[in-house]
């Protein structure tokens, strides 16, 4: 009470709690008022946990890390097109390496999304570890990480019970894994949650509640949500390449619109995004999906599913029968259409038609995950999430769209897609002990028997 009495001469604690809340804004909630403010607080506020003044991130001065070549190169451009080349030429050298993944197979992108999860992670957490060092309590940093290393644990283990079947039933040690997963899972994070509680220090508990609750957000921004980029990958790479290319286009086709169109601001988080940008951006992103998903359409090694082949002990999606999805067909257009274009029929994928709900989303709504970024960029002061790349900011930037366009294709594809999976219903029948296997085999004779699918011979063995 003497350190109340001290911080706000007494009353009711909640509300000395809360002085914060009502003298300032939404920032200093999180303890992170700027320095001057709330001032007349009284000389003992800093012994307290009320004490976040020494906690306040300094804005973060952007560094120039362009490579020197173009610099010398874009010397004589004013500041405006020297970021856009430079915007350009590091856009394309990404999308030539991101074709060039896509090349080297599923396993590689696996792979890619994993470094790229780690790294959006890490650029989250440094900037709350900015303001929780000051306390030199290194254990939030290394709990940090151990969440992370946990929930991958979790969701990349339902991954291999799910879609590594055959490799499981070959290997014992996996067997054991697999069938205790979840438990193993739970007491790796309670192991973490112990330890959090072990590490609480007095007069900053507030704090390290806040840091807490910051690396839990991170994990379902970031993990979650790269876990749900590789479930639509093993659904056939179509589903992986086309929602983040058209995501990209999006983002290249409303930067040009806006750049060279630009007029009518579209929001206050992100002064320099127009309704230009906005409009330009969704028209060119339907094209583009649509487009997009033609070609890729006429290939199985985009169409397949993605498997695991116990045979070969690799990923295979070369060969399948492609679903009705990715199969030519005739669709009749509406008598308005007729008369405008003079066209009765048209041959198009059905995926096609998805695309254009696809395109739409990434086009309309996943924007908002930029938004999104931008205003937490904003409530930390803070220009780029990180320096990775220059001209664009860090990995972060570049995936805020990405996360949100990933969670909304597995909801489409699970809502309006997928149906059985036989290969994944074989895998976890695999897995059954033999009476059960039998159970069920006699289960489903019964059952085909009864509306005479079974050859007569089969019949006749009976």
């Amino acid at each position: 009470m003497t350190e109340l009495r001290k911080r706000g001469g007494g009353g009711d604690p909640d509300s000395t709690e809360n002085i914060s809340d009502k003298e300032t804004d939404g920032d200093d909630r999180l303890g992170l008022c700027a320095e001057g403010e709330g001032e007349g607080e009284g000389e003992g506020e800093g012994e307290g946990e009320g004490d976040f003044k020494a906690d306040t991130p300094d804005a973060v001065p952007s560094v120039d890390n362009t490579p020197q070549c173009l610099n010398k190169a874009l010397e004589g451009l004013s500041s405006r097109w020297k970021n856009w080349w430079i915007r350009g030429i590091l856009s394309l050298t990404m999308i030539s390496g991101f074709f060039l993944i896509i090349y080297l197979g599923p396993i590689m992108l696996i792979f890619v999304v994993m470094s790229v999860q780690i790294k959006c992670f890490q650029e989250i957490i440094d900037i709350g570890y900015r303001v929780y060092h000051s306390y030199e309590l290194p254990w939030f940093r290394t709990l940090s990480w151990y969440f992370l290393v946990c929930v991958n644990y979790f969701f990349y283990g339902e991954t291999v019970a799910d879609y590594f079947g055959a490799l499981v039933q070959r290997e014992e040690p996996l067997q054991f894994l697999v069938r205790y997963h979840r438990f193993i899972s739970f007491a790796l994070y309670l192991s973490g949650f112990c330890m959090f509680v072990l590490s609480l220090v007095k007069k900053h508990y507030r704090l390290q509640f806040y840091m807490f609750a910051w690396t839990h957000v991170t994990l379902l921004i970031v993990v979650t949500q790269s876990h749900l980029v590789i479930q639509n990958l093993f659904e056939g790479m179509i589903w992986f390449i086309v929602p983040i290319s058209i995501v990209i286009c999006n983002d290249i086709m409303a930067y040009l619109f806006g750049f060279f169109f630009g007029r009518t601001p579209l929001i206050k988080l992100s002064p320099k995004k127009t309704w230009e940008g906005f409009i330009g951006g969704f028209f060119s992103t339907v094209v583009c999906g649509f487009i997009g998903a033609y070609l890729l359409s006429q290939y199985q090694y985009f169409v397949c599913p993605v498997e695991y082949s116990s045979e070969s002990s690799r990923f295979t999606s070369l060969e399948c029968e492609p679903s009705e999805l990715f199969v030519m067909q005739e669709y009749t257009l509406p008598a308005m259409v007729q008369n405008i274009v003079s066209w009765r029929t048209v041959n198009l994928y059905p995926f096609q038609i998805h695309s254009i709900f696809l395109s739409s989303f990434a086009s309309l709504i996943a924007p908002f995950g930029g938004f999104f970024a931008s205003g937490f960029k904003r409530a930390f002061k803070i220009k780029d999430f990180a320096n990775t790349i220059p001209g664009h900011g860090g990995i972060m930037d570049r995936f805020d769209c990405q996360y949100l366009m990933a969670t909304f294709t597995h909801v489409y594809i699970a809502s309006f897609i997928r149906g059985p999976n036989p290969s994944k219903v074989l895998q976890q029948l695999l897995v059954l002990q033999p009476a059960q296997q039998l159970s069920i085999f006699n289960t489903l004779r019964t059952h085909l028997r009864k509306r005479g699918m079974l050859p007569p011979a089969v019949m006749e063995a009976q």
